[in-house]
């Protein structure tokens, strides 16, 4: 195969990003059609491909061979099943369901069907990140043994698109913090054995606005999250998406939208830096944005092209729920959640 045909599900914010990606960034690739919400028949026209109906329509089109689902959370199973069922490749936007069980029938999926399946965590994608993933795996801060990750914006729910208030899509947690999940064990390499949550709730819709977790991984490191839309203003600096981590030799102190700063020997340098969006300017198709896509979207093709499994595996999106599920149940029961031994604090 050397060109990969890709239908889009999904015609909201991330929706475009992808539609944008695929048409201007990427190699091997030719957006065929768009489907998806009201929005979709104007997307579709904005970058010249068929508007289908529905996704059962799409699925239909021979020429294509993959799609990319960005659909309200609760709609990702569905989706995804059907079109591994129809023998498409799927790149699922995070979070890659709204329960365990529903992750392993995706997973279940696309083992009898034998395509791929990437979940969109395009933290891994962002020059800061990359940067301590590698000075991690080079042993240049020694051992982890604590991190601290946070993920803090005001404005609350009403800042964020209605559907994710919606019960069905479960909450900003399982939405937005399975980045910083996924960012824990991306980079040590280490699963998480616990969970130990607390959650404060917005009064009007009952959904958790505010989220702190204590993790505790399988090397023996500890991590913190510290998830929240409900910080006064002014924002904490660096607190966008960041991390602290603490090593044996030396610390790394991550701004993914920023600086990454490596602490050895007595002293604070800067090893990377991410160029800035300019969200009032260029906006949300900034290239500096969408950069990250770009390498994450092409890893998708690629791994298609190339028969080979993706760099983020369903079985990484289904460990991302598993965590988060295991916070809202922590903070509901009052007690630790054990993910391996099954057993109660």
């Amino acid at each position: 195969m050397t060109t990969v045909g890709v239908g889009l599900v999904g015609s909201g914010f991330m929706g475009r990003t992808s539609a944008e990606t695929v048409t201007r960034y990427l190699r091997s690739a030719k957006l065929i059609s768009i489907t998806g919400g009201s929005r979709a028949p104007q997307l579709a026209a904005d970058y010249g491909v068929f508007a289908d109906l529905d996704l059962e329509s799409m699925l239909r089109r021979p020429e294509i061979d993959a799609v990319m689902i960005s659909t309200p959370h609760a709609a990702h199973v569905a989706d995804a099943v059907a079109a591994l069922e129809a023998g498409k490749h799927i790149l699922l936007d995070k979070p890659m369901a709204t329960t365990v069980k529903d992750c392993d029938r995706i997973i279940a999926a696309a083992d009898a069907s034998g395509c791929k399946v990437m979940i969109m965590f395009g933290q891994r994608f962002r020059d800061c990140n990359i940067k301590a993933k590698q000075m991690v795996d080079l042993g240049m801060i020694g051992k982890v043994k604590m991190i601290q990750e946070q993920v803090l914006a005001n404005g609350g729910l009403a800042s964020l698109p209605a559907w994710q208030s919606m019960p069905e899509n479960v909450g900003i947690f399982v939405g937005h913090a399975v980045h910083n999940v996924d960012r824990i064990r991306w980079i040590t390499g280490a699963e998480v054995i616990s969970v130990s949550a607390h959650m404060q709730r917005d009064i009007s819709s009952g959904n958790e606005v505010s989220t702190m977790a204590l993790l505790s991984l399988s090397n023996g490191a500890m991590a913190t999250i510290w998830a929240s839309w409900d910080i006064a203003s002014p924002l904490f600096p660096r607190s966008a998406s960041s991390a602290l981590i603490a090593g044996e030799l030396g610390n790394l102190d991550l701004d993914a939208y920023g600086e990454l700063r490596l602490g050895v020997e007595n002293r604070w340098s800067v090893v990377e830096t991410q160029e800035p969006i300019d969200w009032a300017g260029q906006g949300a198709l900034s290239p500096v944005r969408m950069e990250a896509y770009r390498r994450q979207h092409q890893e998708f093709i690629d791994c298609i092209v190339e028969d080979r499994q993706p760099s983020v595996t369903a079985r990484d999106g289904r460990a991302a729920v598993e965590v988060a599920m295991a916070a809202y149940a922590s903070a509901a029961q009052g007690r630790t959640i054990y993910l391996r031994t099954g057993e109660a604090a």
